[in-house]
C-alpha cells in the first residue's frame, strides 16, 4: 500500500497521542476478551455442573434465575418413582458459597440411601448418620486440610466430617454432602429442594423419557445432557448479550476518540497533505494513508486490550469468588473478533479526518503561509 510506510512513520514520530489513543481503544478491546472468556468459561463449567454422577436426568424448575434458585415440591420425588419407565428419584438442594473459606464449594443436602450418594466410594470413613455430621469430597478436603473427624463449618453451621469420598465427578469431589433436612433449614425451604436426579430403567430411551415427563410436569426444565445445561440459566445470554453492546460502545467511543486524534494530527499537517497533493497524490491515495493510519493506532491499542483481557478475565472471577466455578477460556474466535473491532475503530474513526486530509486545497494553504 502507497500509505503503509508514511503511516508507520507518523505512528512512530507521536508515541505520546498514539499511546493515549491506544489506550482508549484497549480498555474496550480488554473489556470484550474478558467477558467472552468467562462466558465461554462458564458454560464449560455449567455443562459439568450437570454432571450428577449417574443419573441420566436433572429436573429443575423452569426459568430460574440460575440453578441453584430452583424450588421443586419434595412431593414430586414420590410421583417419579412410580413413573413408568423410571427407576429411582433422588432429591438435591445445591448450597453455594456456605462454606466462607471455599466460596466455590457446593454443599449438597441429600438423603444417604439415595441411587447417587449410595455410588461415593469412601476413602476415609463412612456416610453421615446424624445431622450434625457431613461427607466431603477429596479435593475438598485437600483444599480445607481436613480429615475425618474433623470439622467443617456451613452457613455458620459446625458439622463433623464423617467421611471422605471419591466419585469422579468435579464438582461433588470439590464439595460435600449434608443431610437433606438439614440443607431445607439452611435455605429455609421445607419439604422443597433445589433439583431431582433420575435414573431410567435398563433400556429406556432417555429422549423419550425426557418429553414424558416434560409433557406431564410442564413447570420442569429437564436436563439429559450438560450441553443443555445453559438453558438452566440467563447467565450465558446475559454475558453474550452485555458483550455485544460493549463491542457496540467500543466501536462507538474508540472511533470518536480515533477520530479526534486523527483530525488533530490532519489539521498539523495540512501542509504535508496539500504537498502531497500537489506532487500528484490522488485523494484516494491521501484518505488511504490516513485510514491506514487509524487503524495501526487502533491496532496497537487491540494489542494491549488483548494482554490486558487475558489477565482481567481471571481478576474479575477471583474477585467474584468463582474461580472453582469459571476457568475464563480464550478462544481463537474470541481474540478474533477483538481485532475486528480494533480494525473497525480505525477504520470509522479515521473516515471523516480522511475526507478532510483528502479536500485540503495546496493554494489555499501556500497562501495562508
Amino acid at each position: 500500500m502507497t500509505g503503509l510506510v508514511p503511516a508507520l512513520a507518523a505512528v512512530r514520530r507521536r508515541p505520546g497521542r498514539t499511546l493515549l489513543t491506544s489506550l482508549g481503544t484497549a480498555i474496550g478491546i480488554a473489556t470484550i476478551v474478558a467477558l467472552l472468556a468467562v462466558s465461554a468459561g462458564a458454560q464449560s463449567s455449567a455443562g459439568k455442573f450437570f454432571e450428577l454422577g449417574a443419573s441420566d436426568l436433572g429436573l429443575f424448575q423452569r426459568d430460574a434465575a440460575d440453578p441453584t434458585t430452583s424450588v421443586l415440591p419434595i412431593s414430586l420425588v414420590s410421583t417419579l418413582d412410580h413413573t413408568s419407565g423410571i427407576a429411582a428419584a433422588t432429591p438435591l438442594i445445591l448450597l453455594v458459597e456456605d462454606i466462607k473459606s471455599q466460596p466455590g464449594a457446593v454443599v449438597f443436602g441429600a438423603q444417604p440411601d439415595g441411587f447417587l450418594e449410595q455410588r461415593l466410594v469412601f476413602l476415609q470413613g463412612r456416610m453421615f448418620r446424624a445431622k450434625s455430621e457431613i461427607a466431603i469430597g477429596d479435593q475438598l478436603a485437600a483444599q480445607l486440610h481436613v480429615h475425618t473427624g474433623g470439622t467443617v463449618t456451613v452457613a455458620g453451621r459446625r458439622f463433623t466430617v464423617s467421611g471422605i469420598y471419591h466419585i469422579g465427578v468435579a464438582f461433588q469431589d470439590d464439595g460435600a454432602f449434608l443431610p437433606l433436612s438439614v440443607a431445607q433449614a439452611i435455605t429455609g425451604h421445607q419439604d422443597e429442594t433445589t433439583t431431582i436426579a433420575v435414573k431410567l430403567g435398563v433400556g429406556e430411551n432417555v429422549a423419550a423419557a425426557q418429553k414424558l415427563i416434560k409433557q406431564r410436569f410442564p413447570g420442569l426444565l429437564v436436563i439429559a445432557d450438560g450441553q443443555e445445561a445453559p438453558r438452566a440459566g440467563v447467565d450465558q445470554a446475559l454475558l453474550s448479550k452485555m458483550s455485544l453492546v460493549l463491542a457496540v460502545l467500543a466501536l462507538v467511543i474508540g472511533g470518536i476518540g480515533v477520530m479526534n486524534t486523527m483530525l488533530m494530527s490532519v489539521v498539523e499537517r495540512r501542509s504535508e497533505y496539500a504537498l502531497l497533493s500537489a506532487v500528484g497524490w490522488s485523494e484516494l491515495q491521501i484518505v488511504e494513508r490516513v485510514v491506514i493510519e487509524g487503524v495501526l493506532t487502533t491496532l496497537i491499542g487491540a494489542i494491549i486490550g488483548l494482554l490486558l483481557g487475558v489477565v482481567g478475565a481471571y481478576l474479575f472471577v477471583n474477585l467474584l469468588g468463582a474461580k472453582q466455578f469459571v476457568e475464563p477460556q480464550f478462544t481463537a474466535w474470541a481474540f478474533g473478533r477483538a481485532l475486528l473491532v480494533g480494525v473497525l475503530i480505525g477504520v470509522v474513526g479515521a473516515l471523516y479526518p480522511a475526507w478532510r486530509a483528502a479536500r485540503v486545497s495546496p493554494a489555499r494553504v501556500l497562501a495562508e503561509h
